[in-house]
């Protein structure tokens, strides 16, 4: 569905991106994995439109995907129901998505309050709705889990992988790696700009345990091992 060729982007003498290249695949939950300021937003903004690029190609087009940034709190005078009703209707969804995704991120205690005093954890679920609520095939999430507890984390994540075995494709940019070992079907390792490792849990290990010459177990100990 997605396939991003050689992303290059610069920031004057600072190599943001170099050279990034990988694939992703319809219907999959794709994991874009690294710490803070290893470049992930940055990607995010590229391929979403967001943010021009220097050299490398993507070959998804701007309507087939819908960024959702991580620090955002839109309308924040509205209330949550507002901002999701306003969603299905300005971006198309079909009937009784609204409902579903209200049930399956638990929002409907959130429904009449504002959107600028909920905290972190629950705005960012508001905002995973209005993402889920986009007719583009493609979601980018960034952080999709910061602010939320261990147990809201299992929630989403259970719901986020019910979106896509519904056929919706996501993209999740995540530096907890917990987490996304328990959602993302493949994963990108980015450090430094670069893409250090990619491909399925059993893929990263192997390329971890080649590179480190020994074995290793797990996706935290492959990221350290490839980084």
């Amino acid at each position: 569905m997605i396939r991003i060729d050689g992303l290059t982007k610069e920031y004057g003498s600072i190599r943001a991106l170099d050279n990034v290249s990988f694939e992703v695949r319809p219907g999959e939950v794709l994991g874009l994995i690294g710490p803070n300021g290893s470049g992930k937003t940055t990607l995010f903004e590229c391929v979403g439109g967001v943010l021009p690029f220097d050299a490398g190609t993507v070959s998804a087009p701007a309507e087939q995907v819908f960024y959702l940034p991580d620090t955002i709190a839109p309308w924040p005078h509205q209330r949550v129901g507002w901002a999701l009703r306003f969603a299905e209707g300005y971006f198309g969804a079909p009937a009784g998505l609204r409902q579903h995704v209200i049930e399956a991120l638990a929002l409907e205690p959130l429904l009449d309050q504002r959107v600028g005093q909920l905290s972190k954890g629950q705005r960012k679920r508001a905002l995973l709705a209005i993402g889920l609520l986009t007719a583009r095939p493609v979601l980018l999430a960034d952080e999709p889990f910061d602010g939320l507890d261990l147990k809201q984390t299992r929630e989403v994540a259970a719901a986020l992988r019910a979106f896509a075995d519904a056929g919706r494709t996501l993209v999740l940019s995540i530096h907890q790696i917990s987490d996304a070992a328990r959602v993302c079907d493949r994963f990108v390792l980015l450090s430094g700009g670069t893409v250090r490792g990619a491909g399925s849990l059993t893929d990263v290990i192997a390329q971890a345990s080649a590179r480190s010459g020994q074995p290793v177990a797990g996706l935290e100990e492959a990221f350290l091992a490839l980084t």
